[in-house]
């Protein structure tokens, strides 16, 4: 049975004699992986067998795995001759164990299994990874914040506590994922899609099937790894399934979304990362195939992964308190305000780790439940919480369970960085909350400077920005009231980079405790422009290359009117445009390609937009162009 399979071994079972008793009694864990994760999210895997690992653990467990560095990506701090990296096990956190279902072990008649050991990375004695930026950065938080209540303990009177009764500060972080599956190879018309998005024909609809089967299997196994999963069920996108003539169901095209329960920063980034492995291997297994990319279909909503942050107490007789709930006379306490005012003012150096790829930037369109601006909602009045999904960081409140009250970023998708996602917008509160509690400000001095209108002076946030809307962000704002409000939103993933040169002093509040340094800052921003430029050069222009080559002529000339001659005739002049080099032009491929080889990033910004543009153009042309042949 399933259930009865080893699933996941607590930090409380870390030792030598635990895990040689585990591993002994369990053998159909054949092999050990050591879970590393780099700057751009990128977790490593290999197979040690369990023998090797047995016959010496000491060394593992406290000296580390070596690699040459070929299987994670630190450009300007692991070098091509400087490449050794040491893989240090996290003895204080869930180790999972990954089970091949389709690799059935003789003795035990069991999946073969991989216990997946969480580690940090170091490189030169000097951890540089992922998961260390994550688990620094919050003791650093804990620490920061437990000496501010210390020395102005006035700020634990809106709670009805004291600095003595505080036993700990609680941080807990949560994730939710969205994902599409299909039947493999099965297309869907983008139109056929868009139109079911905007009846809300498959939104938390009955799910049927094979689909049903997978969604029920990954909500079990996850159970079993202890994540305690919450609910799945469809999103907006999708459209309805065909029978075939033996009953089954054909050409599945959906959008499903898992939640689980929340747990501590560091747990919770974990959880994340095996809970997308065990879904698309579930899913696999009964014929489907799931994508987490951030827009995998253009023109519909993409996945999203919109990640949870909350702050509480831990008081010595048991009472939890949350810090960012209040009494009925406000939305949020003064650390509530100020921590969403830390996010908010220093968002544009925190979107580079969160928005960090073509696919991601695909996804972050106005028109589809995806946020675009810095911009939050806490509701019209405080007896009716906001649930604005427009915006960018939802305040989370339920007045019967104040212990529930977060904040909800909504930018994420599946594919961000959650260890340095969460790591940036704890650092921002700190700031926030430093603001707050050194110049002694009321809920009432926060609550006024956070809905603030553009132009007027404030002390923390920005004199010619907005920061609150309760209204429809899309509908109600034109594109340049949006940016007049609420700051300019970088295009391209160049863009978005060019913020922590553009913001220093924003950039310094997420460099407080030396956690994200120059180094590791500058190792993310170079890695994140070499997958930038390689995927524009060697996959997004060869796709939108043989999508052109597809938009063949279709027209007879014995029956084309001239509006399809005209029709086909713009389209041809487009087509040339873009991939057609002349004696005496180049085309935008090559210009493109030409700037990248020059590294003139800003010119690959602008000339990406342009290609994106008449893209886009151009599949609305031939789209039209075919609608208008009776016969082709």
């Amino acid at each position: 049975m399933l259930k009865d399979l080893l699933y996941l071994i607590p930090p409380t079972m870390h030792s030598e004699e635990s895990l040689r008793s585990i591993l002994n009694s369990h053998t159909e864990i054949k092999f050990v992986s050591f879970v590393g994760i780099d700057l751009s999210g990128n977790d490593t895997d290999e197979k040690i067998p369990v023998s090797l690992f047995l016959d010496d653990m000491s060394t593992f467990l406290t000296g580390g795995v070596q690699t040459d560095g070929s299987s994670v990506f630190f450009p300007g701090i692991a070098t091509l001759n400087n490449a050794k990296v040491d893989m240090i096990a996290d003895l204080d956190i869930n180790w999972f164990v990954d089970y091949n279902y389709e690799h059935i072990d003789s003795e035990t008649n069991n999946p073969v299994g991989t216990l997946r050991i969480p580690c940090f990375l170091y490189h030169e004695n000097k951890p540089i990874d992922s998961r260390h930026i994550l688990k620094s950065s919050i003791e650093h938080i804990k620490s920061s914040l437990m000496e501010l209540l210390k020395s102005h303990p006035y700020v634990l009177s809106e709670f009805n506590t004291t600095f003595d009764d505080i036993e700990d500060i609680v941080i807990t972080s949560a994730t939710e994922l969205e994902f599409w599956v299909k039947t493999p190879n099965d297309k869907a018309e983008t139109e056929e899609l868009s139109t079911s998005q905007v009846l809300h024909e498959q939104y938390w609809t009955r799910t049927k099937g094979s689909v049903r089967t997978a969604l029920e299997q990954s909500l079990l196994l996850l159970e079993y790894y202890g994540l305690e999963p919450e609910m799945g069920h469809k999103e907006v996108g999708g459209v309805k399934a065909k029978l075939d003539d033996s009953g089954k169901l054909t050409h599945i095209m959906e959008q499903l979304e898992i939640d689980w329960k929340y747990s501590s920063p560091l747990q919770a980034a974990d959880n994340e990362l095996l809970a997308r492995i065990a879904v698309k291997e579930t899913f696999r297994r009964n014929g489907l195939d799931v994508t987490f990319l951030a827009k995998p279909v253009d023109g519909v909503a993409g996945n999203g992964k919109h990640v949870h942050v909350g702050i509480s107490l831990k008081l010595k007789n048991g009472k939890r308190v949350n810090l960012f709930a209040t009494d009925k006379n406000h939305f949020l306490s003064s650390i509530g305000y100020s921590s969403l005012m830390g996010m908010l003012k220093n968002y544009e150096v925190i979107n580079p780790f969160v928005t960090s790829t073509n696919d991601s930037f695909r996804r972050l369109k106005p028109g589809f439940e995806a946020p675009v601006c810095i911009v939050t909602s806490i509701g019209h009045t405080v007896e009716v919480p906001s649930r604005n999904r427009t915006i960018l960081i939802g305040v989370i409140r339920d007045l019967q369970n104040p212990l529930g009250t977060r904040f909800e970023l909504r930018a994420p998708n599946p594919f961000t960085n959650t260890y340095i996602c969460i790591s940036t917008l704890y650092l921002a509160m700190l700031d926030g909350i430093k603001y707050s509690v050194l110049n002694n400000k009321s809920q009432d001095d926060l609550l006024k400077e956070l809905s603030k209108n553009p132009g007027e002076e404030a002390d923390y946030l920005e004199k010619d920005r907005a920061y609150r809307s309760e209204e429809d962000v899309f509908e109600d704002f034109t594109e340049e009231e949006r940016e007049n409000f609420f700051g300019k939103v970088p295009a391209t993933v160049y863009e978005n980079l060019t913020a922590f040169e553009k913001y220093p002093e924003k950039l310094a509040v997420l460099k407080e405790g030396n956690i994200l340094s120059d180094k590791v800052v500058n190792s993310f921003k170079l890695s994140t422009i070499n997958r930038w430029v390689t995927e524009i050069t060697n996959r997004l222009i060869n796709n939108y290359a043989e999508e052109i080559r597809s938009f063949k002529r279709l027209h007879s000339m014995d029956t084309a009117l001239d509006l399809d001659l005209s029709n086909w005739m713009t389209i041809n002049e487009l087509r040339q445009y873009l991939m057609k080099d002349t004696y005496t032009t180049k085309s935008l491929f090559t210009r493109i390609k030409d700037a990248a080889d020059k590294k003139d990033y800003a010119q690959v910004s602008e000339l990406q937009l342009e290609l994106d543009e008449k893209i886009s153009t151009l599949r609305g042309l031939y789209s039209n162009y075919k609608k208008n042949l009776l016969d082709f």
